[in-house]
């Protein structure tokens, strides 16, 4: 069963959240962070994208960007512009997506045992070079200075007890500039809340990662680490935990993930159609744009038309977690067999767009000249990545986007409390 503890949040005074807050390390570039940061010396960039402290050329793993991670948190903390709480607590954080849909998420200290014992389930690999990169950063700070994203099994106590705080004035409460959407923020330090929230967790066999694979294993190494190196070691200690935001599953939104390709690996587009019609049931909508309408349809986009594809029978299998994807089918039957794109991550002739870029930016991509063709996929479901967590399957690369994404500088979970 799950294991939740509250923590002392280390958290920015009310007035300053929005000077502070920023999208996590992993969405923006260097370069956009540095913009994004600007002259704004209290922008959450500076202490989880330190690079930006530096000349542009500096790489992202040099030992002094780790160390500016240390030397800008510590300053943070010493001019107030982080301060931590008294008490230990939960806290309840909103993301409004559109108007009449929000999802609430409980900030809770995850445990690292049970990402161990496979409680805290995953759906994607990792890379080596990001979780140490991460796990470095977390070494530098002492801190989770962002969350992972996790989700759980809908819990009617616990959506009683959500329901009530949502109806409280927020802590902090705003929008984003970068991407609009609302984000509000509530402290949960009602003693009877805050053992009814571990209490709750504590009846729930398994917890999943949505997003934050690899700020999950970087933490878990940490932990790891320190525990190796502590002879007094008890499994108690503050950096036995890290931070982690958990949504009910059944409030997550996931998009779309669409892929652009550079070229038609030697054929003419009336010969990659005819191709497709092997496996697909192909038909021309034209200009207009086409989003996929239910699972095994696919949107193509070439020579300024779109095109359904409807995956034929037999070219899938249902009652497979992963040969039921559309992300397994598309790269089975387009990338791989009629383009030659064995490896999605690191082949560079595909590229892939966020859903919430819409369609649209798939057309000018290939308008402009950027790409040869684009394909837009129906989303993952999160039932689908649950089935797959539980089966102890992976996922394949480039499967799902969450948005919103979850804003960083909010809270942060030091691990020497």
């Amino acid at each position: 069963m799950a294991t939740v503890k509250p923590f002392r949040g280390l958290r920015p005074p009310k007035d300053l959240v929005e000077k502070i807050e920023s999208y996590p390390y992993d969405v923006l570039s260097s370069e956009e962070a540095r913009k994004a940061a600007g002259s704004n010396e209290m922008s959450f960039y500076h202490i989880n994208m330190p690079e930006i402290n530096f000349p542009a050329d500096i790489a992202f793993d040099d030992p002094r960007v780790y160390e500016m991670a240390k030397t800008q948190f510590q300053k943070f903390i010493d001019n107030g512009w982080l301060k931590q709480d008294r008490d230990e607590n939960y806290y309840l954080y909103a993301q409004s997506i559109k108007p009449g849909k929000t999802q609430y998420g409980i900030v809770v200290a995850a445990s690292a045992d049970d990402y161990h014992k496979g409680i805290i389930k995953r759906h994607e690999l990792t890379r080596r070079e990001k979780e140490d990169d991460r796990m470095k950063h977390v070494l530098a700070t002492d801190a989770n200075v962002g969350p992972a994203f996790f989700a759980y099994p809908d819990d009617d106590v616990l959506n009683k007890l959500i329901a009530r705080y949502a109806q409280t004035a927020p802590e902090y409460d705003f929008v984003a500039p970068e991407d609009g959407f609302r984000h509000q923020f509530w402290v949960i330090n009602d003693r009877k809340d805050v053992d009814t929230i571990t209490r709750e967790f504590a009846k729930m066999p398994s917890l999943y990662i949505a997003d934050g694979h690899h700020r999950s294993a970087a933490a878990v190494r940490v932990a790891d680490e320190k525990a190796k190196a502590d002879p007094r070691h008890t499994g108690k200690e503050e950096y036995n935990y890290f931070m982690a935001v958990c949504f009910p599953a059944n409030e997550l939104t996931i998009l779309d993930y669409n892929r652009v390709v550079k070229d038609l690996n030697g054929m003419t587009p009336i010969e990659f159609l005819r191709a497709l019609e092997k496996d697909f049931v192909v038909m021309l909508v034209g200009p207009e744009e086409y989003k996929p309408r239910h699972r095994h349809e696919f949107s193509l986009y070439i020579d300024g038309n779109w095109y359904s594809l409807t995956a034929r029978p037999g070219t899938y299998d249902d009652n497979d977690p992963i040969g039921c994807l559309d992300v397994d089918i598309s790269s089975r039957l387009i990338l791989d067999k009629l383009m030659g794109i064995r490896d999605l991550r690191s082949d560079k002739r595909v590229d892939f767009v966020g859903g919430l870029r819409g369609l649209g930016e798939l057309r000018r991509r290939v308008d402009k000249g950027e790409a040869r063709w684009a394909l837009a996929l129906y989303p993952v479901s999160m039932d689908q990545i649950m089935k797959i967590a539980d089966a102890g399957k992976i996922m394949p690369p480039k499967a799902t986007w969450f948005e919103p994404k979850l804003r960083s500088g909010l809270v942060i979970h030091k691990l020497s409390d």
